[in-house]
């Protein structure tokens, strides 16, 4: 039962810095000796000390003989930061209890035999699921090379993403969008497509809560209609990334000298290539994407099968024939893809629901 406590506030406090460690996964960590926490702390971002190093820190020569608490496996190579390990064999530990390996080539595995080696008593899995919960994004990002991607929307009862007309302003409560802040807070970028952008002119940034980072700002824009005083274009507190098949290189300067990144991709199907975007995303660092829409920009993720997560939010209207998902392929039933309900939150009377790949 120790365990488990001093597991779950390691747990709280890498979920405190949940959307800010990217590339790196969010850790936390404790160090205990006789029944007490004697040392904590979590990873604060992409360069800094891991969870582990900040911890050991705080704890000083009480670490020798106690028990270490950690999230994730400790690292055993060089990367923005020394390895985990070796800070944890100098302590003089005692015990390190892990929730789970580390997907990552360069740890897996290792971190466990490493400490052994020197003596450790290691022992891996305690609320394993909650901890690959938490780093989902980061254990996709790592496999699969690609940013994990999280699709979300608003509809009526009846199915609507909009009116025919497109507007959608608003089919949820406040808090409802509220929540959807929540969701931006933890991804690395937010990508929409351009009839989104000029029909609604969005913001994309976090403005719910006071925050310590702005998602990056992904249009994906075939023809770089995007207008040069749209608010993505002029609002410089977060970075905007056009993707587009266009060479209006004349264009492409004004943006550029306005701050914006324009990215020239291959296209597919009259529209861009999802698949080569995603790769450049992988690239840029992007771990976390939120996809946001429109209609025909989820539509096209959908039937790609790039998702791994969707938050659908419905709202206590009905609309009848407007915007909605469009045809993603499927012609019998049993070819639909099948989902598993995660999570239900509720917000008055809206309703949101997370589902995930099966």
């Amino acid at each position: 039962m120790e365990d488990l406590r001093f597991m779950k506030r390691a747990l709280e406090l890498a979920y405190s810095r949940k959307g800010l460690t990217h590339p790196n996964p969010t850790v936390g960590c404790v160090i205990v000796k006789d029944g007490q926490i004697v040392g904590e702390g979590y990873h604060e971002m992409a360069g800094m000390p891991h969870a582990e190093v900040v911890a050991l820190e705080k704890a000083g020569e009480r670490a020798k003989g106690a028990t270490l608490y950690v999230t994730l496996e400790p690292c055993t190579h060089y990367g923005r930061t020394p390895p985990c390990t070796d800070a944890i064999i100098r302590a003089g530990l005692k015990r390190v209890v892990i929730a789970t390996l580390d997907p990552n080539p360069l740890v897996s595995g290792k971190g466990v035999e490493r400490l052994r080696k020197a003596g450790i008593e290691v022992e891996v899995g305690l609320l394993e699921e909650e901890a690959k919960r938490l780093n989902e994004d980061f254990f996709v990002y790592i496999t699969q090379k690609r940013p994990y991607i999280t699709l979300k929307w608003a509809q009526s009862i009846d199915g609507s993403l909009a009116l025919k007309t497109g507007e959608s302003q608003w089919i949820t409560s406040q808090q409802a969008r509220n929540f959807a802040h929540r969701l931006r807070a933890e991804a690395t970028a937010v990508l929409v497509g351009i009839n989104t952008l000029l029909r609604d002119n969005p913001r994309l940034t976090i403005r719910a809560f006071e925050w310590e980072r702005q998602p990056i700002r992904i249009v994906l824009d075939p023809q770089l209609k995007i207008p040069e005083e749209c608010h993505l274009v002029e609002d410089h507190s977060a970075q905007t990334l056009v993707f587009t098949t266009s060479e209006n290189k004349e264009k492409v300067k004004r943006l550029e000298d306005k701050g914006v990144k324009v990215i020239l991709a291959p296209a597919k199907d009259k529209s861009l290539d999802l698949r080569e975007v995603l790769r450049e995303l992988y690239f840029l660092e992007v771990m976390h994407l939120l996809v946001e829409g429109g209609a025909i920009t989820l539509t096209s993720f959908i039937k790609e099968g790039l998702f791994d997560r969707l938050w659908v939010f419905l709202g206590p209207i009905l609309i009848g024939e407007g915007k909605r998902i469009g045809d993603i392929g499927v012609e019998l039933l049993r070819d639909a893809p099948r989902l598993k309900l995660r999570d239900v939150k509720t917000f008055g009377d809206d309703v949101a629901l997370e589902y995930i790949r099966s």
